[in-house]
């Protein structure tokens, strides 16, 4: 096996930049007292950057577990419990943050004591989905008595809570609560209870606004995923940005005449940043519903794939960058923005970074929205499946090169063994391959780019204007089907209903795509009819709540998953064979699209690992002001495989990095579930632990009476991991 870790030498230019101008943005370190961690993503600007240095180069092999807390929740029926992606913050010597099943906490940062707990589902129905963190705010007007909050959302509702007594604020919305499916749809007929909205990341607070996305289905059934600013002390809406435009905004134009009846999407799930100055704030949107098929949504589909800034006094959109034209891949833009003060062309410009998941960075102007590097728009294939547009060019942009591959070629194979090669290679022969941009078809289609690159827990970047990347290398397998020619197979209503709401992510065939989306083929071995229910209704990790069904609908859905649907004609049999399916049934909502994917199944070899040569997973270091890459190392390894004397070769990565002032760039995310230190000047592993379960999160660090405390929630469970449920703060002796 070959691999090479590149390491580069810093530019003439970068380190010029060091020598004359100082870290921007840097405050030196209280010589004693507390220093927060305030923000998702540590500062309004995305950055992931502290300016603490008691943790260092020197002692970081020091570190040791200060404290732990428990917010695991496995009730005895289930010990697969959701998992925790939450990032906490650190307010006043206070870390808030959420469990596996999405109560809100506040601990004492210091000891990891419990000081209140929150539950949002107490006397009402759960409804799980993935939490990335919360925000804070508190009532700086004069003469106005204490009124702190910390808002964040559980299933569709948006809460206010007293960050003090873990009360719900009664002011905001009703007792405390918003429903975030309000406001998204115009039609007064429409039930909004049947859509899906959830929001995984928390937006910005800007004076008393909160402004926020959301997270919709990915199907026919979205909701359109517009940006929305709410009253920090009411919850009312008080502007609206539509990402799917209607007739009379800018990019009505880029869609067919009353798309946005039935299209929805182009929602910002992975955050947003702030710049506080201008009153900007700054986006990345997702792709359009339906994934992989546009043949209904002809165009280039403004907003979807764009980098935004809008005005976050009034929602006014000052300009977009499409990053993707018609997207066909499920390309979101997968993180939050990164708000940068970078050296080009001689002088100091303000910028955004934005990371994609098929590995590039687009480093914008952040007053025009124009690239500092150079973009090519190159023609692209257009031959697509029937009904289909693809847009003829799209984006490459030539700096920074990308930190992911971007093709798979016959190169890529993995010869970790012979075994595997000829597995890979006779599977890569029968299969189209060779254009990133290469239409999803019925014969199938091997390329990188659903799972990362990058990923949702996005990146750092210090006062240097240098850029800390994590990067996934997966291949994966997608290959549509002809919805017309299954609907007349379907001879059953649970059938169908799979077919509608299942088969997208668990594939047609039910085999599930690994562990990410398991087979369901005898899901009766492992789970009960009332365990299946209880998930549809509440959801779990990635898998939304299906309460948007009704509970009829439910129920025949799981009587064909444990195969004890009554056949159609029988006796009891409520959907005949020749009643009309849900497939069948007309109507603008939900869209039913003609081709549906396979599910989101990642080609792996017949042992389970990466169908591609090593790096797996990297982090890399890339200087904004130059777009050159300083170094590049393998994140994660397979424990396994280094005994066997195969180097380190990454692993799938999901959680973000922090920088630090102390020269240390820390994260987990990997497979083996450890967390780690790099030298963040040379990329060198320099500290790494163990965790009890995997740290699928992004850390944090912060300071309380003078000591430096560095915390990550192990929550395990994604990917077939066990499940873990604690945050583990760690700190020097």
């Amino acid at each position: 096996m070959k691999y090479i870790i590149q390491i580069g030498s810093i530019g003439v230019t970068a380190l010029l930049l060091m020598a004359t101008y100082p870290s921007r943005d840097a405050v030196p370190d209280p010589p004693s007292g507390n220093t927060d961690w305030v923000n998702y993503g540590g500062n309004k600007a995305g950055n992931r950057y502290s300016t603490l240095s008691q943790i260092n180069i020197g002692n970081v092999k020091n570190l040791r577990v200060a404290w732990t807390y428990n917010a695991a929740e496995a009730d005895g029926k289930d010990a697969r419990q959701p998992e925790i992606q939450c990032q906490p913050i650190v307010v006043n010597g206070i870390l808030y943050g959420t469990t596996p099943k999405l109560k809100l906490f506040a601990l004492r940062a210091s000891t990891g004591e419990q000081l209140w707990l929150f539950d949002p589902f107490k006397d009402k129905p759960a409804r799980y989905n993935p939490n990335r963190g919360v925000l804070y705010w508190e009532n700086s007007a004069p003469n106005s008595g204490p009124d702190k909050r910390i808002l964040y959302s559980a299933g569709p509702t948006l809460f206010a809570i007293d960050a003090l007594t873990g009360k719900p604020v009664a002011q905001f919305g009703k007792n405390g609560a918003v429903d975030m499916r309000e406001g998204l749809i115009d039609n007064p007929q429409q039930d909004i209870t049947k859509l899906a909205v959830t929001a995984t990341s928390p937006g910005v607070i800007y004076k008393d606004l909160l402004v926020m996305g959301c997270t919709v289905s990915e199907y026919g059934d979205a909701a359109p995923g517009h940006i929305r600013a709410f009253d920090v002390r009411t919850g009312k809406i008080r502007w609206t940005f539509r990402t799917v435009p209607q007739p009379g905004d800018v990019g009505y134009e880029t869609w067919p005449k009353d798309a946005y009846k039935k299209i929805g999407g182009a929602n910002n799930w992975a955050g947003m940043v702030l710049d506080e100055k201008r009153g900007m704030v700054y986006l990345g949107t997702g792709s359009p519903a339906v994934d992989f098929y546009g043949g209904s949504r002809a165009g280039q589909n403004l907003y979807a794939d764009c980098i935004l800034a809008l005005n976050a006094e009034t929602g006014k959109l000052k300009w977009h960058y499409q990053t993707v034209h018609h997207d066909l891949w499920d390309r979101d833009l997968p993180c939050q923005p990164n708000l940068v003060t970078v050296k080009h062309n001689g002088r100091l410009v303000d910028a955004v970074a934005q990371s994609t998941k098929d590995g590039l960075v687009y480093v914008l102007d952040r007053e025009t929205g124009t690239s500092l590097f150079p973009v090519e728009e190159r023609v692209v294939p257009t031959t697509g499946l029937p009904g289909e547009q693809p847009w003829p060019k799209q984006r490459f942009p030539l700096k920074p090169k990308p930190f992911a591959r971007q093709v798979f070629t016959e190169a890529d194979i993995t010869d970790r063994t012979p075994e595997a090669h000829a597995f890979v290679k006779e599977r890569f022969k029968k299969t189209r391959s060779g254009n990133k941009f290469m239409p999803p078809s019925l014969e199938g289609t091997l390329f990188f780019g659903i799972g990362g690159g990058a990923e949702w827990g996005g990146n750092a970047a210090d006062p240097d204007g240098i850029l800390y990347q994590n990067s996934n290398e997966m291949v994966w397998d997608l290959k549509m089907a002809d919805m017309a020619a299954r609907t007349a197979e379907i001879a059953s209503k649970g059938k169908s209903l799979y077919q509608n709401n299942c088969a997208a992510c668990h594939g047609i065939d039910r085999k599930g795509s690994g562990e990410a989306y398991p087979s369901l083929v005898d899901v009766g071995k492992r789970l009960s009819g009332q365990d299946i229910q209880a998930i549809l209704k509440t959801g779990r990790g990635r898998m939304p709540s299906f309460e948007h069904i009704s509970e009829q609908d439910r129920g025949m859905l799981v009587r064909f998953l444990l195969n004890t649907e009554t056949k159609a004609g029988e006796p009891g049999d409520q959907h005949s064979a020749n009643a009309p399916t849900a497939v069948a049934e007309k109507s603008e909502f939900p869209y039913i699209p003609p081709y549906i994917n396979n599910g989101w199944t990642r080609f792996v070899d017949p042992d389970g690992y990466p169908a591609v040569k090593p790096p797996w997973g990297t982090l890399n270091a890339i200087d904004l002001n130059t777009g050159e890459y300083l170094w590049k190392v393998p994140l994660g390894e397979f424990p396994e495989l280094t005994k066997k004397g195969i180097p380190i070769t990454g692993t799938e990565n999901y959680g973000g990095p922090i920088v630090t002032a102390g020269g240390l760039v820390f994260i987990a995310a990997t497979y083996d579930e450890r967390i780690r230190a790099f030298d963040r000047k040379s990329g060198k592993v320099v500290w790494e632990y163990q965790l009890p379960a995997g740290g699928f999160a992004t850390p944090i660090t912060y300071q309380v009476n003078g000591k430096q405390y560095l915390v990550i929630a192990a929550g395990g469970v994604k990917n077939g991991h066990k499940p873990g449920g604690s945050y583990i703060a760690f700190a020097l002796p």
